[in-house]
């Protein structure tokens, strides 16, 4: 099979079987070519909770995981990723988030810890890095996490302090002290400018503590309008530009304004691109005029089954091995202090 010829329109999960990197065993989607070598996920999520206690069992472990872009869904490799939701998609899963976050049921009942180590061992995932959202008093999804994972070597947990929380220095403290060794800010779900007062004050903190600044970046086009205001890349250049010993994520690489992104990382060494949900004809353009030794994997897990996001990846550095072990391991290996040795 020539995969530069395949098909970039998939009409399930399982489909991806039709590239030679993957193949179905036990009623799984597996890893089916083990020269890819091992991977690091730098964008997944488990279950969030909201207004009341988290009452989910992080470490049970589910049949099946219940994604947002459902299994048996069509979806397209030459697309942002959430282009392929359908209206009944978006509705059940913004109804999931908004109201699930305050009970121990819907789909996130199955975004545990157990349930995200059975995909990663699926397809050589040896680490995933997770990416917990707060709100002040109302939540701590971090200590949460930062606890059910903590001695356990397949995650790494970040940690996360809203910018309007008060005893921001004392909270951030207490997550580094349980293993976070940075933060996630989502501008848009967190309702805060990522160039604002309160946010500078918080990106001092990191930089202080030498803690990575992860950030939800870029319109995605299913957000509310504040957050479409919110996450315009250009509002992302201030704390990168003023901060420039403190390292800063663009999650999602800019997601619909990639190419700002990528202009972002190539004028500042501070910025990496995460490139979760980006086609496989925006990885290739990143590869070829961007910065290879600061661009990341990941896959936004659950929203999306991390085959997806690899096989993105794999398609767009077909023939370019040296650049496919950067982006999947390398990388995110030295940024996070790991072994950097793929294999």
């Amino acid at each position: 099979m020539c995969v530069h010829d395949v098909s970039m329109k998939f009409e399930d999960l399982q489909a991806l079987t039709r590239l030679p990197y993957f193949k179905r065993e036990d009623g799984r989607l597996k890893l089916a070519d083990p020269s890819i070598g091992k991977t690091i996920d730098f964008h997944t999520h488990l279950s969030l909770s909201y207004v009341r206690p988290n009452r989910i069992d992080l470490h049970r472990l589910h049949p099946e995981t219940q994604y947002y872009l459902p299994s048996e869904r069509t979806f397209y490799l030459d697309r942002y990723l959430n282009q392929s939701f359908s209206k009944e998609d978006l509705a059940r899963l913004k109804r999931d988030l908004v109201l699930g976050g305050m009970t121990a049921g819907g789909m996130r009942l199955t975004h545990t810890a157990a349930n995200l180590a059975r995909d990663m061992e699926d397809l050589n995932i040896k680490h995933s890095v997770l990416l917990p959202i707060d709100f002040p008093w109302i939540s701590d999804n971090a200590g949460t996490w930062l606890k059910t994972v903590k001695d356990d070597p397949r995650f790494i947990c970040y940690g996360s302090v809203h910018p309007y929380s008060g005893r921001r220095e004392e909270r951030l403290d207490r997550q580094r002290a349980l293993g976070a060794t940075g933060v996630k800010v989502h501008p848009n779900i967190q309702i805060v400018a990522p160039e604002g007062k309160r946010s500078m004050g918080l990106y001092h903190l990191c930089d202080e503590r030498r803690m990575v600044v992860f950030w939800h970046c870029g319109p995605v086009g299913i957000e509310p309008v504040h957050g479409k205001i919110l996450t315009q890349v250009r509002r992302y250049e201030k704390p990168i530009r003023e901060l420039p010993h403190c390292t800063f994520v663009l999650g999602h690489a800019g997601a619909l304004q990639n190419d700002q992104a990528l202009e972002l990382a190539c004028r500042y060494e501070n910025v990496y691109l995460e490139i979760s949900g980006q086609s496989v004809e925006h990885i290739r353009d990143m590869i070829a005029r961007g910065p290879t030794d600061r661009i990341v994997f990941g896959t936004d897990w659950p929203w999306y089954h991390q085959a997806i996001g690899l096989a993105k990846v794999l398609l767009a550095t077909e023939g370019h091995e040296q650049v496919r072990q950067k982006i999947l391991y390398g990388n995110a290996a030295r940024l996070l202090g790991l072994d950097a040795r793929a294999n």
